[in-house]
């Protein structure tokens, strides 16, 4: 019998296993960036609807906080936008490598965000995750495209993950997911309707497409939002962070064997994305260090 512990650790393994199908999942659907992205948002909310309905929440949600729901929609929606464009032009293992870069855009953005003071340690690392970018930039120059939206996609995940992360502590995650995933479905409708792409043809999906797009929304979207919240009721957040990181590992060797020779790339990349996901896992292991000293000074 497994404890409680251990299971949860594992459940919390196949949540970021299943966030790194996400990537390759991108690939397999045949359908722009934007149509995929309102797809898979509002089939995610069709389904987190049914699971507060289900669980009978309260769906009430103070005014300025409902508008900072709004807005986080709108930055998650570019968020997916960017990140799926840049799995478009590029590939899987590309866009991965580059979206872990996202750690050390939030470490640039949380002294500004919270009003605190640059950490010196953060500073060194974010110039080695640059060194892991610019050998990539060197050797994949074909792949520069993707690498910037994959760039992009990376700042805009730091901040939604600010913006997020006080909102997560006063409200359920399913609530706050539902107003989120909304508002950014509402967005794309919005230009999708300016540029008039809403004809017979944007319905009209291909089989495995519609899969593809049900298993995206609801396994990789819906389900592993309400249930990672879930489990780090019961993990360390250093555990915690530590095993996200994997994510990239994973989503690159299942695009790998997925895939195949697209996802073939230079030695030089592999190396340009070991220094990045090195340089992300020894900040975290720092950073917890340091933490765990702080707290038993304050404790003497």
């Amino acid at each position: 019998m497994l404890n409680d512990k251990l299971k949860n650790y594992l459940h919390l393994h196949f949540i970021v296993f299943i966030w790194g199908f996400t990537a390759v999942l991108g690939a397999l659907i045949s359908i722009d960036a934007i149509p995929l992205v309102w797809y898979r948002m509002g089939l995610a909310v069709l389904f987190i609807s049914f699971y507060i309905a289900w669980k009978r929440f309260d769906m009430h949600v103070p005014r300025r906080y409902l508008w900072t729901m709004v807005i986080a929609g709108g930055v998650i929606a570019l968020h997916w936008v960017t990140f799926f464009m840049a799995i478009k032009v590029s590939n899987v293992s590309v866009t991965l490598a580059t979206i872990s870069t996202g750690a050390f855009f939030t470490a640039i953005l949380e002294p500004i965000w919270y009003k605190r003071k640059f950490i010196w340690y953060e500073f060194l690392f974010g110039l080695l995750v640059i060194a892991g970018l610019a050998v990539i930039f060197r050797v994949e120059t074909q792949y520069v495209g993707g690498i910037v939206l994959a760039l992009i996609s990376a700042l805009l995940s730091a901040v939604f993950s600010l913006i997020n992360g006080r909102l997560a502590q006063q409200f359920r995650p399913s609530v706050v997911s539902f107003y989120e995933l909304g508002s950014g479905v509402l967005f794309i409708t919005i230009y999708l309707l300016a540029r008039g792409r809403f004809d017979a043809s944007f319905f009209q999906l291909q089989p495995n497409d519609w899969i593809f797009l049900i298993i995206l929304a609801s396994v990789c979207t819906a389900y592993a939002f309400i249930a990672s919240v879930k489990v780090m009721k019961f993990i360390s957040p250093y555990t915690v962070m530590l095993t996200i990181n994997m994510e990239p590992v994973y989503g690159i060797l299942l695009a790998f064997f997925i895939l195949g020779s697209k996802e073939e790339m230079s030695s030089g990349f592999y190396f340009g994305a070991l220094v990045i996901l090195s340089t992300v896992v020894a900040n975290g292991i720092l950073k917890n260090s340091l933490k765990r000293k702080t707290t038993v000074k304050g404790a003497e």
